[in-house]
């Protein structure tokens, strides 16, 4: 029921916030005024920049699951990584791209399940603390101008709590799995299970330190390809921003439409470049909208190969399951990992 709740929410906040971008026929207008004088070829380097992210990221994971001896090709891995990116934008309700990760995993390596939800974990922790490392060096580069607009100023400390959180949450999990805590924790506490499942990856992953600091430095550079998309939709556009500019914005962007507010974040993406680069640099609305709609229009394009690569990868394997069953696989595969740790036992005995 709270599941379906979220995804009604999502959808009316996504309604509304398209709205509201939406609502000015000037502006409307303007946009449509721009596209006709657009250099839409710089569009192309932009999909080669996130392509290039795209391509990092899973050889970001690729050495995670080695770390767990799962042995898949860079290919796989790749393949695997757009294929969620693809759930992560288009579908609805509670089975996201990492469930759909770890299941795909677990049908490579079906002796590792307990390896491939781990491996998705840490490889999400590895890129939350690569963006706040990204955010701060960034923002602090741009500091005056950020904290000379009220807009700016509770963007930052907006995106500061939302990425102190992510650090808190890693900081307790790994605490409860090196002093072994796990059986201590109430079982009132607001998260538990994830602090379990968190404690488990942390547990795994202690004596591998070269592979996941490997992984760290990987994301960096990552999460400035996947940046320098929306420069390429600003240089289509010409918006007259910089790419330090385009970076100094991107860190709130990222952390705060990764909550689960509108649907892939539309309509907040667009807002936060409207109010942003209006704030900072005096893009007209109708400019700001347009570089946040091309970097995003990039993105859908990735998602959308990724959703042929899961046909053709559901077709090779012969194999069609219900994306319920795919979501309760993984859900019972959580439950078992967070018993035997309570039990005392490695992740999955």
């Amino acid at each position: 029921m709270k599941r379906h709740l979220l995804t009604v929410v999502q959808v009316a906040v996504t309604v509304g916030l398209l709205w509201w971008i939406f609502r000015d026929q000037e502006q409307n207008a303007a946009m449509l005024s721009a596209l006709k004088v657009a250099h839409t070829g710089w569009l192309i380097p932009g999909l080669a920049a996130l392509g290039g992210g795209l391509l990092l990221q899973a050889q970001r994971w690729k050495i995670l699951l080695q770390v767990q001896g799962i042995a898949i090709s860079y290919m796989r891995s790749l393949r695997i990584l757009m294929v969620g990116m693809f759930f992560n934008l288009f579908l609805l309700g509670a089975t996201g791209g990492d469930i759909i990760k770890i299941f795909l995993i677990m049908r490579e390596a079906p002796d590792k399940k307990a390896a491939a939800l781990l491996s998705v974990f840490i490889d999400r922790v590895v890129g939350v603390l690569a963006l706040a490392a990204v955010s701060t060096v960034v923002i602090l580069l741009r500091w005056n101008d950020l904290m000379s607009h009220e807009v700016t100023r509770y963007g930052v400390a907006t995106a500061a709590v939302i990425l102190s959180g992510s650090i808190g949450f890693i900081a307790v999990a790994w605490i409860t799995g090196r002093f072994e805590l796990t059986r201590k924790l109430p079982h009132w506490l607001p998260a538990r299970e994830k602090i379990i499942e968190a404690a488990a990856a942390f547990l795994e992953y202690a004596r591998a330190g070269k592979s996941v600091g490997a992984a760290f430095l990987l994301s960096i550079p990552a999460h400035l390809l996947m940046f320098s998309t929306f420069w390429f939709g600003a240089k289509a556009f010409s918006a007259g921003l910089n790419l330090l500019s385009i970076y100094c914005v991107m860190p709130i962007v990222a952390t705060v439409t990764a909550l689960p507010i509108s649907i892939g974040g539309a309509g907040l993406r667009e807002g936060l470049f409207i109010k942003i680069l209006g704030s900072l640099y005096n893009t007209p609305e109708s400019i700001a909208t347009l570089v946040s709609l091309s970097g995003f229009i990039l993105v859908v394009f990735w998602s959308l190969v990724g959703g042929v690569i899961y046909l053709l990868y559901r077709s090779t394997q012969h194999v069609t399951t219900p994306l319920a069953d795919i979501e309760k696989t993984v859900e019972d595969l959580e439950l078992r990992v967070e018993h035997n740790l309570e039990e005392g036992r490695r992740p999955e005995a």
